[in-house]
């Protein structure tokens, strides 16, 4: 006789797990078929909207996120949803980004640098790279493992162990194309997952109103900013980090550039964005929904459980849900991971490994990426079980990218921007960051904030920090002023590697363009026109088309309508 339970699940939610886990896999083997060179491994370029849309998803949408806002509602309240929608006032941008990207023809941001500073400069992108995802890696890893062990009786360790097997398998195989085809898939699952548990949660607590009648303090609970805390100050600061760090994100690129056209990159990216941004909203609701059925329960729960014991709770008691949840769920996390694995191994063996050790067979380039890919994802395990909860490790993934993302906007915008002011604001920027954990800076700062309800100085977990918002200011503004100031004192770049630089950013890519070597105009190609905002200046601002414009505007109406919705659902 069949048993009923099968580590704490009934065997329909085992079987439609296993079901998932196995098909996923053997789709992203198939895909290795498709494997030839580094090129087709890395940056595959083949792709259309709809696939592009659910990669820029699947990519930026994963289940570490929904545990964060849902522990994060669960302490403080609606302002909570800000801890993903930090990036929403970011995604109008996107429009914007995604072709500048697509045109630099590039496999990495790595060969961005190259083709703006020089190999010097993409190799400190590449180690700060990895070591960027690899920590969100681990993050994703942590958080999803607390999911399962809520929901089920698998121990934590195990759960991160048995995703990354998965993962692993196929994305050593086949590459950015197994990645985004099984993106596909799982940003489907990923939508399910994020809704799924919603109502269940709502009925239970008698919905919104239910919800007001029974948490303590509603008015502030219900409040999307909390002075002192998630303010707008918070949110303002924390917004123009992530638009900094965006760009310098390594997996950026897959998702601007792996499309067939610049329109492909940019409805991916942007559109691809903003469904995330509309299941922030549930996974917001259902930390608060938690909030009040813990309190009619008399249970005091940790907030990283908190998702999953929700779906333990209102889930399990349909044979079947609960293993769809949990598929879900490992859809969310397996297609974030695949890509990140892929753009760190991408950076070290084109942006350190390929520049050291030339004139060697693609087989070999190859088989180099795998083993990054493997050693990447081993550090970001090492990171999950380091960390002590979701939040603590998703601030510290806030900080990374920004860092080299102040000299990649320098070199953007400005020509006069150098090498040596590419390193400088980098280190410091990581110098800024260093301090300001450091008590000996900290102790003289308590108290003297200009505004009462935003301190420069924090107690948390009985040590002094900078609060977050003000760390942020101070790393950004001390790597900006030193890119600056020693870029005024050094050897510019050449001109001539300059003009190929601003060429590649401003011209568009041909239909059925085929790319010979990154960072380079295909031969045939002519250079568009310079078109910028002060044509007599040393700035490369370029005047954007109508079709930038509109799209930007687009965005913009979106992430509005998003915002009234979501105030209108949660008002009294």
């Amino acid at each position: 006789m069949l048993a009923t339970q099968i580590f704490g699940m009934h065997w329909l939610d085992a079987a439609v797990l296993a079901a998932y886990l196995v098909g996923i896999t053997v789709l992203g083997l198939w895909m290795a078929r498709r494997v030839h060179s580094t090129a087709d491994f890395f940056m595959p370029r083949r792709f259309g909207k709809a696939m592009m849309i659910m990669h820029g998803f699947g990519t930026g949408t994963h289940s570490d996120q929904a545990v964060n806002v849902a522990a994060k509602t669960y302490t403080v309240g609606l302002s909570g949803i800000w801890y993903q929608w930090l990036w929403l006032f970011c995604t109008p941008f996107y429009w914007l980004i995604a072709p500048v990207m697509r045109r630099f023809r590039a496999t990495t941001t790595g060969d961005v640098f190259v083709a703006r500073f020089g190999p010097s400069v993409a190799m400190l992108f590449a180690v700060i790279g990895m070591f960027d995802l690899m920590i969100k890696l681990g993050t994703m890893l942590k958080a999803s493992s607390a999911v399962i062990a809520a929901s089920t009786s698998f121990d934590e360790h195990v759960a991160v162990a048995g995703m990354t097997v998965m993962f692993v398998l196929y994305g050593m195989a086949g590459g950015l194309s197994a990645a985004i085809v099984t993106d596909f898939i799982q940003g489907v699952l990923t939508i399910v997952f994020s809704f799924l548990l919603l109502p269940f949660v709502l009925s239970a607590v008698g919905g919104m109103t239910g919800i007001r009648q029974t948490v303590p303090d509603p008015k502030g609970m219900f409040s999307l900013v909390a002075p002192g805390g998630i303010g707008v100050f918070y949110v303002a600061i924390i917004a123009f980090n992530a638009l900094v760090g965006i760009v310098t994100q390594p997996h950026t690129m897959g998702n601007c550039a792996a499309g067939r056209t610049e329109t492909d990159g940019r409805i991916g990216f942007m559109v691809g964005s903003l469904l995330k941004r509309f299941c922030t909203v549930a996974w917001c609701l259902t930390g608060l929904a938690a909030v009040a059925y813990f309190i009619q329960q008399d249970q005091t729960v940790e907030a990283d459980a908190v998702y999953g014991l929700m779906a333990k709770t209102f889930l399990a008691v349909v044979p079947g849900l609960l293993g769809i949840f949990l598929a879900a769920l490992l859809a969310s996390v397996m297609s974030s991971c695949d890509s990140f694995m892929l753009a760190s191994s991408a950076l070290f063996t084109e942006n350190v490994y390929r520049p050291l050790v030339k004139g060697r067979s693609e087989r070999h380039y190859l088989t180099v990426g795998r083993i990054t890919a493997l050693v990447v994802v081993a550090g970001g395990v090492v990171f999950a079980y380091w960390v002590r909860d979701v939040i603590e490790a998703l601030e510290i993934f806030w900080k990374i990218s920004p860092m080299m993302g102040i000299a990649f906007w320098l070199g953007l915008f400005w020509r006069r921007t150098t090498v040596a002011g590419a390193w400088a604001a980098t280190l410091a920027a990581l110098g800024a960051w260093w301090l300001s954990t450091q008590a000996f800076f900290l102790a003289p700062l308590q108290g003297a904030s200009p505004w009462a309800d935003v301190p420069f100085v924090v107690l948390k977990n009985g040590s002094l920090e900078m609060f977050l918002p003000w760390q942020m200011v101070f790393y950004l503004s001390v790597g900006l002023a030193a890119g600056i100031l020693v870029s005024l004192f050094t050897r510019p770049v050449d001109k001539e590697k300059l003009d190929r630089f601003y060429e590649l950013a401003r011209t568009p890519v041909a239909s059925g363009e085929q790319i010979a070597q990154p960072c380079m105009l295909p031969a045939g190609v002519t250079p568009a026109p310079r078109r910028v905002l002060l044509p007599n200046s040393s700035f490369e601002i370029p005047i954007p088309s109508w079709t930038s414009i509109l799209g930007f505007l687009a965005g913009w109406a979106v992430v509005g309508g998003i915002i009234y919705g979501f105030i209108a659902i949660t008002a009294p």
